[in-house]
């Protein structure tokens, strides 16, 4: 099992105080993918990016972009968005950019997409109706086009003819945030796996792993990447630890989808899925992510600097 990381960037300069210049901003960027270049150096498999959208209070980025900088301050680390929602841009506009973006990182590009969750779709004034009959229309445009395809799709959802055209740029792997049933049924038929959120080893080992497999074997499709993400926290006393980042990430677990996960495998809340605890509690957590099939482990790291910095290290010392 590879170990990666998510950097996610902090929250925007105060909006009371002066907008200062493009120096400045250039500096909030590179402090946002400094976990990136951290990670290169440790020797991570992959840096993983989301896509805020604009109405999180944090930093909206535009991640391809950001993602195109961080390949220029590293060497070898892959770069996965995580993920870009696909309300928000038309597949053929995506598959321009991820091309571009593909080109100019050298290939280190893994494209990962989803619908994010009905509060946030529709308060862009999109509608949240049937997101997975969505999602499969979005993709049977946008892998053609990343393949550089002609497309001719004419959907309930989405009519488009077109062309993207990069000479020489290589399609990135494609992966889906999926965890109900029908998610990943299409990221097993359509994509190259899935990236999930808030799963815990149950739900991965007794739904989410079967299901996506079996999706990928009816396609005739490889065996499936399947990508897991949860923070990850080096401490002696784990329960405060436990119950700060329940109180930090609760709103999470309004969110339907992610509900029925934390369900699935049988926790209270939020911080119960978290790997939290000594270096051999979450050297152990970690095998059996690995024992299940997870292909990839996705950390990101809270708590203060020190906190930081220590699991960071710690992390990058294992081989799984």
């Amino acid at each position: 099992m590879h170990l990666s990381v998510m950097s996610i960037p902090g929250p925007p300069p105060d909006p009371g105080t002066d907008p200062g210049t493009g120096a400045d901003a250039r500096s909030h960027l590179d402090a946002a993918i400094e976990p990136i270049v951290t990670g290169d150096r440790a020797g991570f498999h992959r840096a993983w990016m989301p896509q805020l959208p604009p109405m999180t209070g944090m930093a909206s980025w535009d991640v391809l972009t950001a993602l195109t900088v961080a390949a220029g301050r590293t060497s070898r680390i892959g770069l996965g968005t995580g993920v870009v929602v696909a309300y928000t841009q038309h597949p053929l506009a995506l598959a321009r950019q991820a091309l571009t973006t593909n080109a100019a990182v050298n290939g280190r590009l893994t494209l990962g997409i989803g619908v994010s969750h009905p509060f946030m779709v529709e308060a862009l004034g999109y509608s949240y109706e049937r997101p997975a009959a969505f999602l499969r229309e979005y993709l049977e445009v946008l892998i053609p086009a990343l393949a550089g395809e002609p497309v001719e799709h004419q959907g309930p959802r989405i009519a488009t003819t077109g062309q993207v055209t990069i000479p020489g740029a290589p399609a990135p792997p494609v992966v889906t945030a999926a965890l109900g049933p029908q998610m990943l049924d299409l990221a097993g038929e359509l994509t190259d796996g899935t990236i999930t959120s808030w799963a815990g080893p149950k739900a991965l080992e007794q739904h989410i792993i079967p299901r996506l497999t079996r999706a990928a074997t009816r396609a005739g499709r490889a065996a499936p990447q399947v990508i897991a993400g949860l923070p990850v926290v080096l401490t002696s006393d784990p329960e405060p630890v436990r119950e700060q980042l329940t109180a930090s990430f609760g709103m999470a677990a309004e969110a339907p989808a992610y509900r029925a996960v934390l369900e699935r495998e049988g926790a209270d809340s939020i911080g119960d899925v978290c790997l939290v605890g000594d270096e051999a509690d979450i050297a152990k957590q970690l095998r059996r992510f690995a024992d299940i099939g997870v292909t990839e482990f996705v950390s990101s790291s809270k708590g203060d600097t020190a906190t930081e910095a220590r699991t960071t290290e710690f992390l990058a010392s294992l081989r799984l």
